[in-house]
């Protein structure tokens, strides 16, 4: 049986899922990380690699290191890093997607890949103290002011126009410039932070506290279903992100915004239906109504580090007990404890769906872990223990 304890769940992940994930995603032969796997745990092979996976997987190699003190994880780290040096030298800026050499072979400059590169930087940074590292975030948000900056706010989705123009990528800058303020002490990052929170409050999020997520260029909501689309994990991902931006700058705006998406989120993107797990839900509509009724795991991930804010700066007791039995929810029907991998998607049933496993989800489980071990235990809480086993049950 898995220990959910404090001292269990710090053992689980820096002895089982990091060591395991370095073996199975460090592609030593052709370089760079093996970006997917099969449902069963098989690499599928791919000739080049994308910024993304490779930003995400720096990033948790990296804070692991630092966390753990691991020397594999902190070569791991190396390994990514260097992989995007070797691109950025290679382009001036890194591409979408590249060759090992550095190469592009998707040259498109894209907002959501490059706020990885952003936060796999400043957690690089502070885990070996490279300067290089911040360097490369320096360039990498010089050309995002220089070739995305969108006239209405914001940025453009990438070099290509395209539309509709999404809260995402956003979000994923405001915790890079997070991470690079604590990384650098640099007044620049908490000022980018500052105009991504005050454009969340001005167009992504409604009077009624939920968030948008498709948008036209001057942040109307697109029409149609799209523009109703409400994803539960991503309300709880800016959650947690608005309460560290109070932490960090003392908006006090940035606390209410945070409740009012928190409640939207509790009442309305878990899965109420009677005998059916209650994990969170892949999407509603501004109402409440379920238009998405399956579960991946990264917003079970986004939950859990929502319950630690809201305990953490809300003193909010009910969240405090919801987190461990979320995190053994999240064990029992998602994550093989045995060797690190998991189901990346669930029918509203709880059965898994034959879909791909992304390596970059791993970002989400490891930062969900470390945020949890950070401010574990609630009080009163109890340590559940959840089936060593193979798969969902």
């Amino acid at each position: 049986m898995l220990d959910l304890s404090p001292a269990g769940l710090q053992r689980w992940t820096h002895e089982t899922l990091i060591p395991a994930w370095i073996e199975r995603a460090v592609d030593r032969k052709v370089g760079g990380f093996v970006e997917e796997f099969t449902p069963d745990g098989r690499p599928v092979t791919a000739p080049d690699r994308s910024a993304l996976t490779t930003a995400r997987l720096t990033y948790t190699f990296s804070h692991a290191a630092r966390l753990s003190g691991s020397q594999a994880a902190l070569e791991a780290a190396q390994y990514g890093f260097s992989l995007l040096l070797k691109a950025q030298e290679a382009n001036g800026y890194v591409p979408k997607r590249f060759l090992p050499d550095g190469a592009a072979s998707v040259p498109r400059r894209d907002l959501y890949d490059l706020a990885f590169v952003l936060f796999g930087c400043a957690h690089y940074h502070r885990a070996t103290g490279d300067t290089a590292a911040i360097r490369l975030a320096g360039a990498t948000m010089d050309l995002i002011e220089m070739e995305l900056s969108a006239p209405l706010g914001g940025y453009a989705e990438d070099d290509l126009a395209t539309l509709p123009r999404r809260q995402n990528p956003h979000m994923h800058l405001l915790e890079a410039f997070h991470a690079l303020a604590e990384a650098t002490g640099e007044q620049r990052w908490l000022d980018a932070a500052g105009r991504i929170v005050r454009l969340a409050a001005e167009h992504f999020i409604d009077a009624m506290g939920t968030l948008g997520e498709f948008f036209t260029p001057d942040w109307q909501p697109v029409a149609g279903d799209a523009g109703r689309l409400r994803e539960p994990g991503h309300q709880f991902e800016w959650v947690w992100l608005l309460h560290h931006h109070h932490r960090l700058t003392g908006w006090e705006k940035a606390r209410a915004l945070a409740d009012g998406l928190y409640s939207f989120g509790l009442v309305h993107g878990l899965d109420r239906a009677r005998g059916l797990p209650a994990l969170v839900l892949d999407g509603v509509d501004p109402e409440g109504a379920v238009v998405a009724s399956t579960k991946l795991l990264w917003p079970q991930t986004e939950f859990i580090k929502a319950l630690g804010a809201r305990f953490e700066f809300a003193g909010d007791k009910d969240a405090g007990s919801r987190l461990p039995q979320h995190l053994d929810l999240m064990f029992r029907h998602f994550v093989d404890a045995r060797t690190g991998l998991w189901h990346n998607q669930l029918d509203r049933a709880g059965g898994p769906l034959p879909v791909s496993l992304p390596s970059r989800v791993l970002y989400h489980l490891f930062l969900c872990l470390a945020e949890t071990l950070r401010i574990m235990p609630p009080p009163s809480a109890t340590s559940p223990e959840v089936s060593d086993g193979t798969g969902a049950r």
